[in-house]
């Protein structure tokens, strides 16, 4: 029964998809967890110790809204090297999904649209709903590739904003340059807000990374240290864009996150100067080793980058599938909670090598029931 004082805006928010993915698994004795969705190592100890030293050195209080001098400047000079563009500015956020909610609340007036492609980030829904906005969900199956005539025909007076993620999650794909070229330029003439969410940049393992900022000078563009340095807990992401919008995003987020975690702002300084590499590296080792494992059974598609594979299910619905294999103590996400199919599921190859073997072992054997 729904609570006379709870919003209606509320009752559009289902948490209900992973909630119940945990609490079949709350009983698993010997887990086999690829469900996570971040990196499996630690924070590396550079920015751990610059960290403390923040803390020890008094850098408790608020921060600037914007973000620290410090960290701004250094992302900003690599910003303005690559894209060469006057107006772009930088503004540090409390996390890539702070800074999501903010750009959402400054560009959706209720009943406005956003474009988003399926499979999504989860996020993106629900922070649409919030701004009081309308998704448009685009089917990018079976190979995730995005249809540009889809686009433009998906295309009304109320579209805002095309929400786009490269790396992407939950697919892992990486998209072409010639369909990144295609949407910023498809946006730019449609003076739509193209916001591109960055966080898996560093992870491309195929083919290399492009941003649509580079077609188009009005891209948003969200980033953070969360996934390629392994700080998710740490709340530190950045933003850049046109300057008339980073105004508005820094004037609400002073009005409601106030600023990104001081101290980590400090220790992001140092993260960015920190070589991720040879992380990245192992990520592409263990992709090829998982695909190696569970190829004979399963067709893989997407996966260039980022930490997961959305795999199609061999039988059944997806989430009849994760059904058994969380009888069988593998932990996977099923593919509706990241869309409107139940078809797929989500695989993080985030894991100890053991980890993705045992789970490879059990991905054979329900396959072949």
């Amino acid at each position: 029964m729904n609570h006379p004082w709870i919003a209606d805006r509320m009752h559009q928010i289902d948490a209900s998809g992973i909630r119940k993915v945990f609490d079949l698994a709350a009983n698993m004795k010997n887990p086999i967890n690829l469900s996570i969705g971040q990196p499996h190592f630690d924070t590396p100890d550079v920015i751990k110790e610059a960290a403390k030293h923040a803390i020890d050195t008094g850098k408790n209080a608020y921060s600037q809204t914007q973000g620290i001098r410090p960290l701004i400047d250094k992302i900003q000079s690599s910003v303005t090297a690559e894209y060469q563009h006057p107006d772009r500015k930088v503004f540090i956020t409390s996390g890539t999904s702070g800074a999501l909610m903010l750009a959402l609340e400054c560009l959706i007036n209720p009943g406005d649209e956003v474009i988003a492609f399926d499979p999504w980030f989860v996020m993106y829904k629900h922070l649409t709903t919030l701004a009081g906005g309308t998704i448009k969900p685009l089917s990018t199956y079976p190979d995730f590739k995005i249809d540009l005539d889809q686009v433009r025909d998906a295309i009304t007076p109320r579209t805002k904003v095309i929400l786009f993620n490269s790396p992407a999650n939950p697919t892992g794909r990486v998209a072409t340059e010639e369909e990144i070229r295609g949407l910023a330029e498809l946006a730019k003439e449609k003076n739509i807000c193209l916001i591109s969410d960055e966080i898996y940049r560093a992870f491309c393992y195929d083919r290399p990374f492009v941003s649509p900022a580079k077609f188009n000078d009005q891209t948003l563009v969200i980033d953070g240290f969360s996934k390629s340095h392994s700080m998710t807990g740490w709340r530190v992401g950045w933003c850049h864009g046109p300057d008339f919008l980073i105004q508005q995003m820094a004037k609400l987020q002073q009005f409601t996150f106030v600023c990104a975690p001081h101290p980590f702002q400090w220790a992001g300084a140092e993260a960015w100067d920190v070589d991720v590499s040879a992380h990245v590296a192992d990520y592409k080792r263990k992709r090829d080793l998982f695909a190696a494992e569970i190829g004979k059974d399963y067709e893989i598609i997407g996966a260039d980058g980022a930490f997961y594979m959305f795999i199609k299910a061999p039988w059944g619905t997806a989430t009849e599938f994760v059904t058994k294999a969380i009888e069988n103590e593998l932990l996977i996400i099923p593919g509706n909670v990241f869309s409107a199919q139940d078809t797929h599921f989500r695989v993080s190859y985030a894991a100890k090598d053991e980890t993705l073997l045992r789970g490879a072992e059990v991905l054979r054997k329900i396959a072949r029931r």
